[in-house]
């Protein structure tokens, strides 16, 4: 698909990492790994008006990601988040409260954008606050019936609300989330036995989606769509940290099936470009060409 239009909407702020800050957050890092791959993309989200904030702007005009539905607010600091890593490159984030990104509004020009995109992401951390998730759900709702409309679960504590959740799920027909994250809210939903596939049976005919795509480290990714559960086995790496893999990973897919590509070719690829981000320090390190 030419010209294929993607609106992602959420936090953008900084990871401050050992090895330094580096630009994160998870709706910013997939807008960041789909312009990488040919997509129009708007991003949605909100900074400070402080220097990382700026920064943050002149950093993805240089990469060519639009930053037209960025606002700055003049009451609050651009987010950061706090990032620890364990012994295998595992990451523990403490995401600071009362940020720019809180407080993300739905703009005329951002509805107009989501009346005919081709995707909508979203994710569960910014919908923490009430005029975020309000901002969601009014945006979501204005993307066509064709759209694929991506839920990427984000369950970061103390930031996670069933209620939440599941008024997310019903906006979504694509739902994105590691293993780890599918068990937890299997327990949350009452959801019997600890097999991937009943739980992600579940929450496709519970919700009615097309698709769930669910990532499992080094165990490999899943993808079940159409009836039809799809495997892919890691790549064999040296990991210098996880952040951001994912996000690129729900990118390749996106990308993929509003592209035509087959499941195992998006699986392929979304594996490979993920390996690579889990080789760099950061989220947002450029595609090998």
């Amino acid at each position: 698909m030419d010209n294929m239009k993607i609106l992602s909407i959420g936090e953008v702020l900084w990871d401050m990492l050992p090895s330094g800050r580096k630009v994160g957050g998870a709706p910013a890092n997939f807008a960041f790994h789909c312009v990488q791959l040919g997509a129009d993309v708007r991003l949605l989200s909100r900074v400070g008006n402080d220097d990382l904030g700026r920064e943050l702007i002149e950093f993805y005009r240089s990469l060519g990601l639009s930053t037209e539905f960025f606002k700055t607010d003049s009451t609050a600091p651009t987010g950061t988040v706090g990032v620890e890593l364990s012994a295998d490159g595992q990451p523990k984030y403490t995401i600071h409260e009362n940020v720019a990104w809180d407080k993300i509004e739905a703009t005329e020009t951002a509805i107009r954008f989501a009346q005919s995109a081709d995707a909508v992401c979203f994710g569960s951390l910014a919908a923490r606050t009430e005029t975020t998730l309000r901002t969601i759900q009014t945006l979501v709702s204005q993307t066509p019936p064709s759209a694929l409309r991506v839920l990427d679960l984000n369950l970061r504590d103390p930031f996670v609300d069933r209620k939440v959740i599941e008024s997310m799920l019903g906006l979504a027909n694509v739902l994105k989330l590691n293993d780890e994250e599918l068990t937890r809210i299997a327990a949350m939903f009452g959801i019997p036995g600890n097999i991937e596939k009943l739980h992600a049976d579940w929450f496709i005919n519970r919700y009615g989606l097309k698709m769930l795509i669910l990532t499992c480290g080094s165990d490999g990714s899943r993808i079940f769509h159409g009836g039809q559960e799809y495997f892919r086995e890691s790549r064999k790496i040296e990991v210098v940290d996880t952040v951001g893999a994912g996000d690129a990973f729900t990118a390749v897919v996106v990308v993929g099936m509003l592209s035509g590509w087959s499941m195992e070719t998006i699986l392929e690829r979304a594996n490979d470009i993920a390996a690579f981000v889990c080789t760099q320090n950061g989220a947002t390190p450029k595609h090998l060409r």
